[in-house]
C-alpha cells in the first residue's frame, strides 16, 4: 500500500525537525513526504537545504494557500495520484517506530475504511478493570479500562450535562468525548471523528470532500467538520496501537480571546452540521454547557493562569456573535 505523509506548518522549524527525525526511525517510511510551509521567513526551507529526508518534497504557499486548511488541500492537490492513503500529522508531533506500520495493518484489516486515526500519547492513569467493575462517580470506564473523569466533565455528570455516547462519537448536545477517552488498549475502535493532527484518510475520499476552507488561519474543529462529513460516504477508525507524543509548541497559536472565541463559533457550526434540527433538550444542554465552561475560564483567570480572563471574553464574544445570527 503506498501511502504519504502530508505536514502543514508555520514558523515552527525546530519542531518540524523533530518529526522528520522521528519519521526518518520509521519501520515503515512513507513513499512521498510533502512539507507545505506558510512561514514568512526561510528558517524552515532552510532546514532542507542542510538536510535530506528521502523522498520529502518542500512547497513554500504564500498567502492564498496559507492556514491550516488551505494548506492540507494543497498538499492533496500535489499528491501523487499512485498513493492510496495520505496522512497528516502536526509538526509538533512525534512518532512511535512502528507508527506508519500500524496504520497500514489498520487498512489491511479494515479494507473498506475510509480514514483511520492514531493515538495522542498522554499521562492519564488507565488502570485495568474487570468486566463487573462498577466506576465510582469520577471515573470513566470505557472496554475494561478506567480512568479519572477530570473535574469540568465531574461537573458536567453532576450537572446532567455529560455524553453518553462513545468517546469519537458525537451526541446530539454535541461535547461528546474526545478520541483521548478511548483507552490504551491497542485495539481498533469504530468513531465518527478523531484529531486532524493525527490522521490519514483514503486517497479516493478527496474526490468527493475537501478540508473546509470556512477555517482559514490557526484553526479549530476543522478536523471534526471534515470527520463529520468523512462518515456520511463510510466508515472511520481509530487504531490505540498507533501512537505518537504531541509536544504542543506554543509559536503559531492564537491568543487566548481568539482562540476562546473559536472554541463558540466553530463548535456551533460542526454542532448543526451534525444536527441540523436539534431538540429542544438537545439545544439547552449545548448551550448550558457552553455557559458553563464560559464561567470556569472566568474563575481560572483568578489564578496565576490570567489567561482565563481573555479566553472567556472570547467565549462571551463567540456567543454573542451566534447568538445574533
Amino acid at each position: 500500500m503506498k501511502f504519504n505523509l502530508i505536514i502543514c506548518t508555520y514558523q515552527r522549524r525546530q519542531a518540524i525537525e523533530r518529526l522528520l527525525e522521528s519519521v526518518r526511525e520509521q519501520k515503515l517510511y512513507p513513499d512521498e513526504i510533502l512539507v507545505i510551509d506558510a512561514s514568512p521567513d526561510d528558517l524552515t526551507k532552510k532546514l532542507f537545504e542542510d538536510k535530506v529526508y528521502p523522498a520529502l518534497k518542500y512547497h513554500k504557499v504564500g498567502k492564498d494557500d496559507s492556514g491550516l486548511t488551505r494548506q492540507r488541500n494543497f498538499g492533496i492537490k500535489h499528491s501523487s495520484p499512485e498513493m492510496e492513503v495520505l496522512c497528516f500529522l502536526d509538526d509538533d508531533i512525534v512518532l512511535e517506530p512502528d507508527y506508519f506500520e500500524k496504520l497500514v495493518e489498520s487498512y489491511i484489516k479494515y479494507p473498506r475504511a475510509i480514514g483511520i486515526g492514531g493515538r495522542i500519547k498522554d499521562d492519564i492513569a488507565w488502570k485495568k478493570v474487570s468486566e463487573n467493575n462498577k466506576p465510582r462517580f469520577a471515573e470513566f470506564q470505557f472496554d475494561g479500562y478506567v480512568r479519572p473523569l477530570g473535574q469540568r466533565n465531574v461537573l458536567r455528570k453532576r450537572l446532567g450535562l455529560l455524553s453518553d455516547k462513545p468517546p469519537g462519537v458525537m451526541p446530539e448536545f454535541s461535547h461528546g468525548f474526545s478520541t483521548g477517552f478511548l483507552p490504551p488498549s491497542e485495539k481498533i475502535y469504530p468513531v465518527e471523528f478523531f484529531m486532524g493532527g493525527v490522521a490519514s484518510y483514503k486517497h479516493e475520499l478527496f474526490s468527493e470532500i475537501n478540508f473546509s476552507e470556512k477555517f482559514i488561519g490557526y484553526s479549530l474543529y476543522e478536523d471534526l467538520d471534515f470527520c463529520l462529513r468523512a462518515s456520511k460516504i463510510g466508515q472511520l477508525y481509530v487504531n490505540t496501537a498507533a501512537k505518537v507524543a504531541h509536544l504542543h509548541d506554543e509559536a503559531g497559536r492564537p491568543d487566548h480571546y481568539k482562540y476562546g472565541r473559536m472554541v463558540v463559533e466553530n463548535g456551533y457550526h460542526v454542532w448543526k452540521l451534525k444536527n441540523p434540527k436539534p431538540s429542544f433538550k438537545a439545544a439547552f444542554k449545548f448551550w448550558a454547557i457552553h455557559v458553563l465552561l464560559l464561567m470556569i475560564r472566568f474563575v481560572n483567570g483568578f489564578s496565576k493562569d490570567k489567561s482565563g480572563f481573555n479566553d472567556a471574553r472570547g467565549r462571551l464574544r463567540g456567543l454573542l456573535s451566534v447568538l445574533n445570527q
